[in-house]
């Protein structure tokens, strides 16, 4: 009977003792308890608790841990929106005892803070001021949780909102009048091109007759000079101006008529006038030409007696 009971004493045995060794993970800490009240707080590693007596109540994750809260609120302008906020969280290490014996839940405990604090500081704030100003509701949200959480243990290491998810309706709106306002822009832009156009434009077009009337002027000027010149011409040969004015109109009533006759496709209109008005117009013409037969006749005269006076000088000096 005692060479059974041995075996299985000792078997017992090696059973009670192996349950009394347990092991800690890294960023991990233990909480074990004697007959229900607290002992002691066991890091990471190997660790001996007495079988029966001792029992682990409970383990801490010591690491940084993410709570991601969805809150929905109402803006100053009347305007219902979603904010996600992202609180990173840590269980100080030497407060592993309040946080573990304190919280019965943290992440219920986080995010009644959250709540609390976003739908104090959110409805403060305008829909356009929520997307400018949300790291001011982060830090508000950081500050409230830290007086808080701190009590039981919890460090708040980071709050951020990332996300501002507004009415659909909403949102529909504001990318209409976002693109209502880049279209008055770009409509700006199109009509300060198209003024710049104009205006450069209209400057051209100046310049162009600036220049076509200086053109004009110095074309009449020059004319006006060679008529000047002409006439001076004609009154030293002796004629007068009124004859001299209408040998000019002819020629230029003939070069005229010569102008018209080089292009084949052009067209002359003779306007109707009085038999009388015809007869002094040619009777003036045919003095015209009589006047200038007179002149060439009277050069030709001045040249050969000039001719003369030359040939005899030059026999007197021979």
């Amino acid at each position: 009977m005692g060479v059974i009971l041995l075996p299985l004493v000792l078997f017992f045995g090696v059973i009670i003792l192996i349950s009394g060794i347990f092991t800690v993970k890294q960023q991990t800490s233990a909480i074990v308890e004697r007959f229900g009240k607290f002992l002691s707080i066991r890091n990471s590693g190997l660790h001996f608790k007495i079988p029966v007596f001792d029992r682990i109540a409970g383990r801490i994750n010591l690491k940084i841990q993410q709570l991601d809260v969805l809150v929905e609120t109402k803006t100053k302008d009347d305007v219902f929106v979603r904010l996600k906020i992202s609180v990173q969280f840590q269980v100080i290490k030497e407060k592993v005892y309040d946080a573990f014996y304190k919280l019965e839940n943290p992440h219920d405990q986080i995010t009644s803070y959250v709540f609390d604090v976003v739908r104090a500081e959110v409805p403060k704030m305008k829909l356009d001021d929520v997307f400018e100003r949300k790291d001011d509701i982060a830090i508000a949200v950081k500050q409230e949780l830290n007086e808080a959480m701190v009590n039981y243990g919890y460090d708040i290491i980071k709050t951020l909102v990332t996300d501002i998810d507004p009415d659909l309706q909403v949102k529909e709106a504001m990318n209409r009048i976002n693109a209502a306002e880049r279209e008055k822009v770009a409509a700006e832009y199109e009509a300060e091109a198209e003024r710049i156009k104009i205006v450069a434009k209209a400057r051209a077009e100046a310049e162009s007759k600036r220049l076509q009337g200086q053109g004009i002027a110095d074309q009449r000027r020059e004319i006006a000079r060679g008529l000047e010149e002409s006439v001076d011409v004609l009154n030293n040969v002796g004629i007068n101006s009124q004859e001299a004015s209408a040998l000019i109109v002819v020629t230029q009533h003939y070069d005229t008529l010569q102008s018209i006759g080089e292009e084949t496709n052009s067209n002359l209109i003779l306007l109707p006038n009085s038999p009388q008005a015809g007869s002094d117009m040619l009777n003036n013409m045919i003095a015209s030409f009589t006047a200038s037969n007179q002149i060439g006749e009277e050069m030709k005269r001045q040249n050969e007696k000039k001719g003369i006076g030359t040939k005899k000088s030059n026999k007197d000096k021979e």
